[in-house]
């Protein structure tokens, strides 16, 4: 069936690779009918253990996890993929955890979104779409283009990113995040203009999500994390040389 819809020629270009990692049998087929309308492309597992090595050897365009699983939870895999480098998909969280505590967690530890069980299929299918409009559009920008912001480096093409000598890793958000500073040094950039460059329009989030990840970026980059400026009630700025 993912193969049918995935030839068509109208949905081709739209459509992406999908790990749907989740342990109860009904919902993981729900979520999998949901994405298989949109004409994606499929494929389940029901363990993190599983999605482990799945994202070992094969390239997704978009990860849909859960959080209470089996062996190995759906955070203790956002964790091990950061603490190991791996190579990773964005990643939506669908989880039952719906405590603010919970959602600041999973954002932490990497997640791009977060949506709690149960969910709308209209509301699960824009952050899906917003979410691939990033993973599988060409980048706007020169691809061979190194950012700098002080001791701080961003090689756009390889998605490498460097504080002085030492390599970061960051998330598929937080790299947009802090390209969009580095390429408006001196300027301020809103909450609401940060949420536009994460989630994309037409997605209802929060500046807290915003604040979250940009307190993450700060730990993650740092000495360099110092250049990233809150500007109070507005929104962050990345100091100029």
């Amino acid at each position: 069936m993912a193969e049918s819809l995935a030839d068509n020629k109208g949905i081709e270009k739209k459509s992406g690779q999908i790990l749907v990692v989740e342990d109860e049998v009904e919902i993981r087929e729900l979520i999998s009918l949901l994405l298989l309308r949109q004409g994606h492309r499929v494929e389940q597992v029901g363990s993190a253990i599983e999605a482990k090595d799945r994202l070992r050897d094969h390239p997704y365009d978009l990860m849909v996890l859960d959080w209470m699983l089996p062996q190995m939870t759906g955070l203790e895999l956002l964790q091990y993929l950061q603490e190991h480098q791996m190579r990773r998909p964005p990643i939506l969280m669908v989880t039952a955890k719906a405590e603010p505590v919970d959602i600041v967690r999973g954002l932490e530890n990497g997640a791009d979104d977060y949506i709690t069980k149960p969910f709308e299929p209209s509301v699960f299918a824009a952050r899906v779409k917003a979410l691939l409009r990033r993973s599988l559009s060409p980048q706007s920008t020169n691809p061979g283009e190194l950012l700098k912001a002080g001791q701080l480096s961003m090689n756009l093409a390889t998605y490498e990113v460097r504080c002085g000598s030492e390599n970061l890793h960051l998330t598929p958000s937080e790299f947009k995040i802090v390209s969009e500073m580095v390429q408006n040094q001196g300027r301020v950039l809103t909450r609401d203009y940060l949420v536009k460059v994460v989630q994309g329009d037409g997605i209802s989030v929060t500046g807290r999500t915003i604040d979250t990840h940009v307190f993450g970026l700060r730990k993650k980059l740092g000495d360099c994390g110092e250049w990233i400026e809150t500007i109070r009630g507005v929104g962050y700025r990345m100091r100029g040389e």
